[in-house]
């Protein structure tokens, strides 16, 4: 354990240092901000695509390995919404606390980590993952929310969410990167280069970006959020894991989806709870809880499967 725990600990030592800079208000505020907006529009963008590009999209695409994520993150969610509903919360609120339950931080976290702790194998699982959460998940709480609000569906009001959603830069570099490799064009060396030397600022960039934005988030609604992280860190990767035992999963792919499924919180489901103006509080509050749990949660499930 104590092995697992030292090779996880540099990256939440990163998180940790991003949080102690902007604590102390030596980073400021703003700085965090367009930290991120580099780590997400440049250095991660340029991550995804080297990975993407490198992959083989029949390879990547295993439809056990996908129902086997949709069945136990569908059910998690389910299970989220139906708590939030038994304690009166109207749907809207029900719905983003579902999404707090099975989104995890695949894109900023995962992919830097997991990559390099579980070796090159796990570009293309850690990929699906981040591509279902972004295509599957992001677009029904939307459609829930926007139609709790309006009584039904409105073009003229979903659209323009759903544009956002597939502009997401995440999704166009990984699927930029997936048509290279399809085309099988060749990698020009300086090209190569510059990417590997842009992609490679992702990885600390987005750990210290992560602990500089939770600096700036308050404890509240303690209960709430302390329940939303333990459906994040505990239910979803067991959920998860009982699915891919069930279809077959590839042994080292399944260990992979568990250990993404454990990553706590991601910050987009802030962003959307700020856009739709719901459950602020909880979510941020869930975000700061199971990213502090989660230095002790994800060693545990790395031991588990075997993996690290």
């Amino acid at each position: 354990m104590l092995a697992v725990f030292l090779k996880t600990l540099p990256f939440f030592g990163l998180i940790g240092l991003g949080w102690l800079a902007a604590r102390s208000r030596f980073f400021p505020e703003e700085g965090a901000i367009w930290l991120t907006r580099f780590v997400f529009f440049f250095a991660l963008s340029a991550m995804l695509f080297r990975f993407a590009a490198g992959l083989d999209l029949g390879a990547l695409f295993d439809p056990r390995f996908v129902l086997a994520y949709l069945a136990g993150s569908t059910a998690i969610w389910a299970t989220g919404m139906a708590v939030a509903r038994w304690r009166g919360l109207p749907v809207p609120e029900a719905a983003m606390e579902a999404q707090c339950c099975m989104i995890g931080n695949t894109g900023f976290l995962g992919v830097p980590m997991l990559v390099v702790l579980l070796d090159q194998r796990a570009v293309g699982p850690v990929l699906m993952v981040l591509t279902i959460d972004m295509l599957v998940f992001s677009t029904l709480i939307t459609l829930i929310i926007h139609g709790a609000r309006s009584g039904g569906m409105r073009l003229r009001t979903v659209l323009p969410v759903m544009r956002g959603i597939v502009a997401n830069p995440m999704i166009l570099s990984m699927v930029a990167g997936l048509v290279w490799a399809q085309m099988r064009l060749p990698m020009p060396g300086p090209f190569d280069e510059f990417l590997s030397l842009l992609g490679g600022a992702a990885t600390p960039g987005a750990l210290f970006a992560i602990g500089a934005s939770l600096a700036a988030r308050r404890l509240q609604r303690v209960a709430a959020s302390a329940w939303l992280s333990f459906a994040k860190l505990v239910l979803h990767p067991a959920a998860v894991g009982l699915a891919s035992w069930g279809l077959g999963v590839d042994p080292f792919a399944a260990g992979v989806m568990m250990a993404a499924a454990a990553l706590p919180v991601a910050g987009n489901v802030y962003i959307l709870a700020q856009y739709f103006d719901v459950a602020q509080q909880r979510v941020s509050a869930a975000i700061l809880i199971s990213t502090a749990a989660s230095i002790m949660t994800v060693p545990v499930v790395m031991l588990l499967i075997g993996q690290a």
